[in-house]
């Protein structure tokens, strides 16, 4: 994954990837970069997200305190746990409150959001059509929505 001056692709679940990937590793939501949200520490974006699917329940907390965001995803999809019935609306929400917990609480994040400049930011995985691109060639047909919501945090930060 090689950016370009119009396009930043970023994609990776295993921390062993996070050096070689540098600065690009915080728009994952499994980069090691906690934050709080509520009184309440989330290792990780990917941890607040998928404990948003049991929010108000006990698994909300068993959730927030996987031992990994891999594991927090595992827990979160567990589909023999029912999805709140507002969740299809409320899942960006969920995501761009972690979003800008993560990126408002972590300078480091942030200096390499604000860095982007105007860049097209693309989460490229063809395992994803949502919140990805849906393929890890050009032309995918994914939503690619963290890719808008993190450009959506970047115009934030920028106007603070």
């Amino acid at each position: 994954m090689q950016p370009t001056n119009d396009l930043i692709v970023f994609y990776s679940h295993d921390p062993s990837k996070y050096d070689t990937m540098t600065w690009r590793h915080c728009f994952s939501n499994f980069s090691p970069h906690p934050l709080q949200v509520n009184d309440k520490v989330y290792s990780t974006s990917e941890h607040y997200f998928q404990s948003m699917k049991a929010k108000g329940t006990p698994r909300e907390d068993e959730i927030r305190n996987a031992a990994t965001p891999m594991r927090a995803a595992e827990m979160g999809r567990d589909r023999t746990y029912p999805l709140p019935e507002n969740w299809d609306v409320m899942k960006e929400q969920y995501m761009l409150e972690a979003l800008r917990a993560k990126f408002t609480q972590n300078n480091y994040c942030s200096e390499a959001l604000l860095c982007t400049g105007n860049v097209y930011l693309e989460e490229r995985t063809k395992n994803d059509g949502y919140w990805a691109s849906g393929s890890d060639v050009a032309g995918g047909k994914g939503k690619n929505r963290l890719g808008y919501l993190l450009m959506q945090v970047r115009d934030e930060l920028r106007n603070k």
